[in-house]
């Protein structure tokens, strides 16, 4: 049994017009399974795929109150790549964002409706991934957080210190996945502040998904309840209270 991140659920107010810009920004193309989500892949693009980790953007009316835990960094593949990019994106209506990063190469912006993503300068590491080059979580242990996530997926574990840890898809291809050491951060799962962004992971077909949300429990991920109800996916927590979905084989 194993099972892989294909996806990104990013809640918004008006889905469709926050579609469009993450659209522009990765330059993919904008569909919509029904009323209230948009969803984002690459053109010509046949999910799910390892090269890419998908969007989608769900209506949610709860405004933005706090840091997001979930990010995703823009790849450039130049100095003036990043200045470009930057400036499209200012154009789309993001805006720079102090999260107290200081003086970094890379620039922190937040997109219309307030979440964090970065734009980094040129770096080898993500010179294949395509426009997105990292989902980043926030932790407090990346070493634990790399044990869960690594029997958790199929996908390799690249690097691993006390302040990050890095995994790819096992195919070598598309985004990293990545946790970041942020000191003082609550690791409590919260009904009453559900984030923002949250992961998506789908076994393969032919799993068994009950099976698999099983497994997960049993390697420390925690059942949440936010009145889903009967739905076809199972919503867990990370040994870190970090919300994710199992959704269903394919």
């Amino acid at each position: 049994m194993t099972t892989r991140l294909v996806q990104i659920h990013l809640k918004a107010r008006n889905d469709a017009a926050l579609g469009r810009f993450w659209a522009q920004a990765l330059g993919w193309g904008v569909d919509s399974e029904g009323p209230g989500v948009t969803n984002l892949e690459p053109e010509g693009f046949t999910y799910p795929d390892p090269t890419a980790v998908v969007i989608d953007v769900v209506t949610d009316p709860q405004p933005k109150t706090a840091k997001n835990h979930v990010h995703v960094d823009l790849a450039t593949t130049s100095t003036a790549h990043q200045a470009d990019l930057v400036a499209r994106l200012r154009d789309l209506g993001a805006t720079p964002v102090d999260v107290g990063q200081g003086d970094v190469p890379w620039q922190v912006l937040a997109d219309p409706e307030g979440n964090e993503f970065c734009v980094l300068e040129p770096r080898e590491l993500y010179r294949d991934t395509g426009p997105m080059a990292a989902v980043v979580v926030d932790c407090a242990d990346p070493r634990a957080m790399a044990r869960f996530w690594d029997e958790a997926t199929d996908w390799t574990l690249h690097e691993v210190t006390d302040d990050h840890a890095r995994l790819r898809s096992a195919a070598g291809v598309g985004p990293y996945l990545e946790f970041l050491r942020t000191p003082g951060l609550k690791t409590e799962w919260d009904r009453s502040a559900r984030p923002r962004i949250h992961l998506d992971l789908r076994p393969y077909r032919g799993g068994d998904h009950e099976a698999e949300a099983t497994r997960l429990r049993q390697l420390g991920a925690t059942g949440i309840d936010f009145g889903q109800g009967d739905a076809p996916w199972t919503c867990l927590a990370d040994p870190e209270g970090n919300e994710f979905c199992v959704l269903t084989p394919s």
